[in-house]
C-alpha cells in the first residue's frame, strides 16, 4: 500500500493500518479451521474489520494489541456461528462436508491449476486442514472446537482463549483436553504423502476404467463414502458403507457421466481428485488412507462449496 506523507498524523496512521491489514491472513486461517467454510471465514473477517473501523481513532489507539483484539472478535463471531450451525445443518439436504480447499497446483505435474488467490486470503495447507481433521472438528462442541483450535493449532494461551470463549482458563484447558481425546480416537497412522498419492492415482485409473475389482482392492472393506450436494445437485443423501458398495456406486456414476474429466489435485493439503464436466468443476473428492487402503472418501458436489475451484 502506498503512503502519502501529508502530515504527522498520516505518518502515524499508515504503519498502523498496515499492521492491521497484515493480520488478515491469520484471521482467515483461524476462521476457516473454526468453521470449515472459506466463504463463512471471509464473512467473519470482513465483519471483524468492520467492527474495527466502526471505532473512533481514539478507541483504536487505546487497544494495546490490535492483532489480539481482531482475533478475539473473530473468535467470538465464529463461536456464535458454530452455535447456530447445528440448527442450520438440521435443515441441510443430505450430508454436510467442510468446504474443500485447493492449492492451485497439480501434484502430478506441478503445473499451475488456475489463477492464484490473493496471498492475504490463502489458507495455509497443513495437517490441520485435512478433510479428516476438519470432519473430527465438526463432531466437537463449539466451545471445544474454539479452545482446541486456538490453543493447540495457533498456540494462544488458555487465558487468551478464555477471553473468547467466556469461560475460565481452567475450563478452556479441559475443553481442549476433551477435544484432543476425540481427535486421538479418530486418528489413523499417517502414511507417506507419495504413497497416498499413488493410491489415489490408482483409484483414479480404476474409476476411469470402471474396474470394480480394482476399486474394491483399493478400498478398505469397511470404507465409508459421504457426498455433499446440499440439495442443489444430485448426490447420495446417506453415507455408503463398504468397499464393494462404494466401488459399484462409483462405476455407476462413471457409466452415467461418460464425459467426466478426472484430474489429480491437492485437496486440503492431501492428494485428491477433481471431476470436471465441460471445463466446470462438478466434484471435489478427498480421501483418508490407512494400511494402504482408502478408508474414507468425501465427495463435495455442492456448487456453492466449489467456488474456490473455479478456474479463470
Amino acid at each position: 500500500m502506498s503512503t502519502t506523507a501529508s502530515g504527522p498524523g498520516d505518518d502515524r496512521f499508515d504503519p498502523s493500518l498496515s499492521a492491521i491489514m497484515s493480520e488478515r491472513r491469520q484471521l482467515i486461517n483461524v476462521a476457516y479451521r473454526l468453521l470449515g467454510s472459506l466463504a463463512d471465514a471471509e464473512d467473519v473477517v470482513q465483519e471483524t474489520y468492520a467492527r474495527w473501523y466502526a471505532m473512533s481513532r481514539q478507541q483504536q489507539e487505546a487497544i494495546e494489541s490490535p492483532g489480539a483484539w481482531l482475533t478475539t472478535v473473530a473468535g467470538r463471531i465464529c463461536l456464535d456461528l458454530l452455535g447456530s450451525a447445528r440448527a442450520r445443518r438440521e435443515k441441510y439436504v443430505g450430508e454436510w462436508i467442510p468446504e474443500p480447499l485447493p492449492d492451485r497446483t497439480e501434484w502430478i505435474s506441478g503445473r499451475p491449476g488456475g489463477t492464484m488467490a490473493d496471498p492475504a486470503d490463502r489458507v495455509t495447507l497443513d495437517e490441520t486442514v485435512s478433510m479428516a481433521f476438519l470432519v473430527v472438528l465438526e463432531a466437537m462442541t463449539p466451545a471445544e472446537r474454539v479452545a482446541f483450535v486456538l490453543h493447540d493449532v495457533f498456540r494462544y494461551s488458555f487465558a487468551e482463549v478464555a477471553e473468547i470463549v467466556g469461560r475460565s482458563p481452567a475450563a478452556c484447558r479441559q475443553l481442549a483436553f476433551s477435544a484432543r481425546r476425540r481427535l486421538r480416537a479418530s486418528q489413523t497412522p499417517a502414511i507417506p504423502p507419495a504413497r497416498q498419492a499413488g493410491l489415489v492415482r490408482d483409484f483414479k485409473l480404476a474409476w476411469e476404467a470402471k474396474d470394480i475389482d480394482a476399486l474394491i482392492g483399493l478400498l478398505a472393506p469397511d470404507a465409508t463414502a459421504i457426498a455433499d450436494g446440499g440439495g442443489l445437485v444430485d448426490a447420495m443423501l446417506l453415507p455408503v458403507e463398504g468397499g464393494e458398495q462404494i466401488a459399484r456406486y462409483l462405476v455407476d456414476i462413471a457409466a452415467r457421466a461418460p464425459d467426466l474429466t478426472i484430474l489429480e489435485r491437492t485437496v486440503n493439503g492431501r492428494p485428491g481428485l477433481v471431476a470436471q464436466q465441460d471445463g466446470v468443476t462438478v466434484l471435489v473428492m478427498a480421501f483418508d488412507v490407512a494400511a494402504d487402503r482408502i478408508t474414507n472418501l468425501w465427495a463435495v458436489r455442492n456448487p456453492d462449496k466449489l467456488r474456490p475451484w473455479t478456474t479463470g
